[in-house]
């Protein structure tokens, strides 16, 4: 059985955004919000911290009421908001548990930096026996009789490279802060994995929504096409009527596929149950402000710089390579230091007991001990192989520093990309606003156009005719597609603008929370591993 666990990692200083911006989460005016209006220019302030609460589907002022997207009898049916989504999306990916796992790494080299100091220990015995005539090396003579001895005992051996032992630990250490700040982007990622997702289950759904209402005036579109006179009505037009609706089921069908596939990838990225179709509480055309479109890129490129995770791990890195360096510089002036035994089986045995016998019997036991220590200061290749490594160690500093002005290149270009996506979202939405509004009302009154005739002449005609409240019914639905899909280009922006200014998940959930996070079921069906809670937080 899965459980949720709430975990949460320390992020950047944030004053200088949260001081001026704060997160926001808003439902502005839309075709489907009860306090419709014209909006002629987006607005310049926006409302602070309100709660992204679950509400009951809103009427339009023109009547348009949208119901809610159905479910089949087999659906399994999954609630979930954005604020659980976002807490979900700090634990479970498993992007986050490969960047923990990769601490684990760094943690362990660090500790094996650290005892570079401590010998080896060995403990053993050793047995020889000889046969025959020949040297013998234990006694330092010719020897006829065959000699056998028995060696058992222990021994501290080891080379100490005094300059790795220095400065290891300390580039160890900077890799290992290099990892940590891995684990943030990771939850940085999955941040915007999990936002992108959940805004297309919205996207999806709302164009479904939006389909099926299209679909149902569709049907009472074509009743009323066919119950119109022959006089006024040719055959033609309610065969075209036919293939309208026939068309607008079929997009209602992909509709709800695609949707299904979107709930897919988010369950996918927080591992829930693959079989869950899932029901965001918020409205489909819900837009989530966190970061103002109308910010300057000169106050946001700043931000960006201090807090993006990627370019502290980067730091780190230089910092791991320059104490590389000075390891090279020293490596000639410290000496590195044998310790071993001495005239002792592999020289692995310092201290132990010795038993020394002819033949098969071993009479003659003491007590010996064989310690060697040699400190040797070595100059590779006469000095030129150090001078070498200096280069190579400067080197692969050049190559940090050369990464990390690349990752500060293309974080200042994440923003500048982000922001336009911002903007032209935020234009786009206002656009997307007054084309539905405008599709609702062109739609309606072509419809209600039917019912009314003039006269021209003495030929008695229909206001409106048939072709166009057909042609007015596509443009509606075009009008949906466009503007569910605008709303959630519009929040994936703000996910991406608030990602590429380095801020995780924790911000929008403790700081600026976007509403209370749903229960959530984590359980996963027994045919899938269960997610455990991922490694343990490293400590240093």
């Amino acid at each position: 059985m899965d459980r949720t666990v709430w975990t949460w990692t320390s992020a950047a200083a944030l004053a200088l955004l949260l001081s001026s911006t704060p997160i926001q989460a808003q439902t502005p005016a839309s075709p489907l919000a009860p306090d419709v209006g014209t909006r002629d220019e987006l607005p310049s302030a926006l409302p602070e911290r309100p709660s992204l609460a679950p509400t009951p589907a809103n009427p339009l002022a023109t009547g348009l009421e949208m119901k809610a997207a159905p479910f089949d009898a087999n659906d399994v049916r999954f609630p979930i908001n954005l604020a659980a989504a976002l807490r979900l999306s700090d634990a479970r990916p498993l992007i986050v548990a490969a960047a923990q796992a990769g601490v684990w790494v760094s943690e362990a080299e660090l500790t094996r930096a650290k005892l570079l100091w401590v010998p080896t220990l060995n403990l053993g015995f050793d047995y020889t026996r000889h046969d025959g005539g020949g040297p013998d090396f234990n006694k330092g003579i010719m020897t006829a009789p065959s000699v056998n001895f028995f060696y058992g005992g222990g021994g501290l051996t080891g080379t100490l490279y005094t300059a790795d032992a220095v400065f290891q630990p300390l580039a160890a250490r900077q890799t290992l802060n290099a990892a940590h700040w891995n684990v943030q982007t990771a939850k940085n990622d999955a941040l915007l994995q999990t936002a992108d997702a959940y805004f297309r289950v919205h996207q999806q759904r709302g164009i479904y929504t939006g389909t099926l209402y299209s679909v149902e005036r569709g049907r009472a579109l074509l009743n009323r096409i066919d119950e119109l006179s022959r006089e006024f009505v040719p055959k033609v037009e309610v065969d075209r009527a036919r293939n309208m609706l026939a068309e607008l089921e079929q997009r209602a069908v992909m509709a709800r596929q695609e949707w299904k596939v979107a709930g897919a990838d988010l369950t996918q990225i927080l591992r829930l149950d693959p079989r869950a179709v899932l029901e965001p509480v918020e409205h489909d055309h819900a837009q989530i402000t966190l970061i103002d479109p109308g910010r300057a890129l000169d106050d946001l490129m700043p931000i960006a710089l201090t807090n993006r995770p990627e370019l502290a791990a980067h730091q780190a890195l230089v910092q791991a390579a320059m104490n590389q360096i000075r390891a090279e510089k020293w490596r000639p002036a410290l000496p590195n230091v044998m310790l071993n035994g001495f005239q002792t089986p592999s020289e692995l045995i310092q201290a132990g007991v010795f038993g020394l016998g002819p033949n098969s019997s071993m009479n003659q036991w003491k007590a010996r001990a064989d310690v060697s220590i040699q400190p040797l200061w070595q100059l590779e290749a006469m000095g030129l192989g150090n001078l070498a490594r200096i280069k190579e160690a400067r080197g692969m500093q050049s190559q940090q520093i050369i990464k990390f002005l690349m990752n500060q290149d293309a974080v200042a270009a994440d923003v500048m990309r982000a922001q336009a996506r911002v903007q032209s979202a935020a234009a786009r939405v206002h656009q997307a606003d007054r084309a539905l509004r405008t599709a609702i009302i062109t739609f309606n009154g072509n419809y209600e156009g039917l019912r009314q005739t003039t006269r021209l002449g003495d030929v008695l005609v229909l206001v409106n005719r048939p072709q166009e409240a057909v042609f007015a019914l596509e443009l509606l639905q075009v009008a949906f597609d466009e503007y569910f899909s605008t709303v959630g280009d519009y929040n994936r922006a703000q996910f991406e603008m608030f990602h590429a200014l380095g801020y995780p998940a924790r911000e929008v959930v403790q700081l600026n929370t976007p509403g209370e996070p749903l229960p959530v079921d984590v359980t996963r069906p027994a045919y899938l591993p269960p997610v455990g809670v991922g490694p343990p937080p490293a400590t240093r």
